[in-house]
């Protein structure tokens, strides 16, 4: 009997600690994507900081430096909401809305690295980084999807009757 109650606190503890630690990993990993707009709404207090920030590249502001190499760019704001954008006609919609808009909050974005092979007008980036005093965006990483290169191809089928 004194070996089951034994048993039943050390399982307790076992699973009250493996609790602990999911969830002690999982707040201080948890990402979540900022706007444009977030970002420069939040001021003085995002300089310096650590940030993952969303937008859409305007393809005439890519400025490739080969020779250093750096890559600068600016991002375009888009709604975070998936309802707000469901509301605007699709993510199709809001990006051309956005690109096309010249009063949209634009994000000025230093990448030192290689140009990114997807890095060109209309393409959704996820910017890691931190923003600069200058009030740039220097980004660590820069993830891209294209939207032409997603889009489903469907060969033509013949079929014979």
């Amino acid at each position: 009997m004194h070996s089951k109650a034994t048993l039943a606190v050390a399982g307790s503890l076992i699973v009250a600690a493996a609790v602990y630690l999911i969830v002690s990993s999982t707040g201080s990993t948890a990402h979540y994507f900022l706007t444009v707009e977030e970002l420069q709404a939040m001021g003085y207090e995002a300089v310096g900081r650590s940030a993952t920030v969303s937008g859409v590249v305007l393809g005439d502001t890519i400025v490739c430096e080969p020779s250093v190499p750096q890559v600068t760019f600016a991002v375009v704001q888009v709604p975070g909401d998936p309802e707000e954008v469901e509301r605007a006609g699709g993510l199709a919609a809001v990006i051309e809305a956005a690109v096309n808009d010249a009063e949209a909050s634009r994000l000025q974005v230093v990448y030192r690295d290689v140009r990114p092979d997807l890095l060109q007008h209309k393409a959704q980036a996820v910017l890691r980084g931190y923003l600069g005093q200058d009030g740039r965006f220097y980004a660590d990483e820069v993830l891209l999807k294209c939207p032409t290169r997603y889009e489903e191809d469907l060969p033509e089928q013949s079929r014979e009757d």
